[in-house]
């Protein structure tokens, strides 16, 4: 497959294919945290992300969520479709943790009486700031159909991935999406991995996520292991 590199990202690289409404997106192993502030490498990460979006990905298209991912193409590289991503990260909280809970002052692990939907500007260069549906109208980020499907699909989302975790005694605390537009159709896009979501085991409330390498807990790449081992039942 012909690919030329148009993108790199904090954990991806993007490719061209020979279909212009495809792309190739490959998974490293570099890792960043606090606004980037923090930067490593996390052992086979990019293996393991690709393997647990790819299952994510799958599992949401099942239950009638639309999404860019197409197929697997290697342990690093998945073919999707092409995107005009919107400005317009949507984060789902079920439980406080990180920034919420230093926001309103709650202890993390304390239960959310509802889900908790954020939207926040995709700028790194300002930190990425929380946003409300004014902001995103008055500066052009979406139109508020494709906020209101953002908000819907987000919301779907939660509730199938809680519902399945929970059989894999898993507690989704959180997580973060990304969006884009394909012909005109809101489709999910980015990745669902242990980078973008809080996994916390149900019955010990271990970490399984991104925060062990963002707080220095150790065993990093035994954590994305575990989460794709409880999903797929494969030791990558």
């Amino acid at each position: 497959m012909e690919k030329k590199p148009i993108y790199e990202g904090k954990a991806k690289q993007v490719f061209t294919t020979a279909n212009p409404d495809e792309l190739v997106v490959y998974f490293k192993d570099d890792a960043t945290a606090l606004n980037g502030e923090k930067k490593g490498t996390i052992i086979n990460k990019g293996v393991l992300n690709n393997k647990i979006s790819t299952f994510f990905f799958e599992l949401l298209g099942k239950h009638g969520i639309p999404h860019h991912f197409i197929r697997l193409l290697s342990d690093r590289e998945m073919l999707v479709k092409r995107l005009d991503i919107l400005k317009v990260e949507v984060v789902v909280r079920n439980i406080t943790a990180g920034s919420l809970a230093k926001r309103i002052g709650w202890e993390e692990g304390k239960k959310l009486s509802r889900p908790v939907l954020e939207m926040y500007y995709k700028n790194d260069e300002l930190g990425d700031p929380l946003i409300n549906d004014y902001h995103i109208y008055a500066m052009g980020l979406a139109q508020p159909e494709q906020v209101a499907k953002m908000a819907e699909y987000a919301l779907k989302i939660n509730s199938i991935l809680s519902g399945y975790l929970k059989a894999k005694k898993l507690e989704l605390i959180d997580f973060k999406l990304e969006f884009g537009l394909h012909n005109g159709e809101v489709l999910l896009g980015d990745e669902i991995s242990p980078d973008t979501c809080r996994f916390w085991d149900s019955e010990t409330g271990e970490k399984l996520d991104k925060d062990r390498f963002r707080r220095d807990l150790g065993n990093v790449e035994e954590a994305y292991h575990e989460i794709l081992f409880r999903l797929t039942g494969e030791k990558a």
